[in-house]
């Protein structure tokens, strides 16, 4: 099955290209400057990701996500992520590792998850920040991909020569 965006259009684990500046079709809008902001992008990510068909059920029926206390934890991830505040003091990976044992958490789930958090991004804010908060989404989703599946959390792995070969 091909993962599709919010909009329903592909995505792959990188994302479609997003705008980088308004135009025409992309007025302009606010750049991300504080934990104010990292809210708003969360509950709009978080109000679209439950509406949706193949991630929806695994925040609220595999995981039983309970929203108001999961909140303050996101956004002290997302401004660390962003704003390098030191407010995110947990394990990323872990609950993803628990929910792995529920639910196989598989590329197509990230990529869905990837292309609602873009577009949620693209429909709140546009700049800098918002951009950072694009790129480090493909970076987690991929780590935590790649270590729910066994691999490395880093995108390269160096290659080793085989010994006596």
């Amino acid at each position: 099955m091909k993962a599709v965006s919010a909009d329903r259009s592909p995505v792959t684990p990188s994302g479609p290209a997003s705008p980088a500046a308004a135009g025409p079709d992309r007025p302009s809008l606010p750049d991300l400057s504080g934990r104010t902001d990292v809210e708003d992008l969360v509950r709009g990510f978080y109000r679209a990701a439950f509406a949706d068909p193949l991630i929806g059920p695994v925040f609220t029926d595999v995981a039983q996500m309970d929203l108001e206390a999961h909140m303050p934890v996101m956004c002290d991830f997302w401004e660390s992520v962003l704003f390098r505040a030191g407010t995110y003091h947990g394990n990323a990976l872990q609950p993803h590792m628990a929910l792995n044992c529920s639910i196989a958490l598989e590329q197509e789930h990230f990529a869905r998850w990837l292309g609602i958090w873009r577009a949620t991004v693209d429909s709140l804010f546009l700049g800098e920040k918002a951009e950072l908060a694009k790129t480090q989404a493909v970076r987690i989703a991929g780590s935590l991909l790649r270590r729910l599946h066994g691999g490395d959390a880093r995108e390269y792995v160096t290659i080793r020569r085989r010994e006596n070969g």
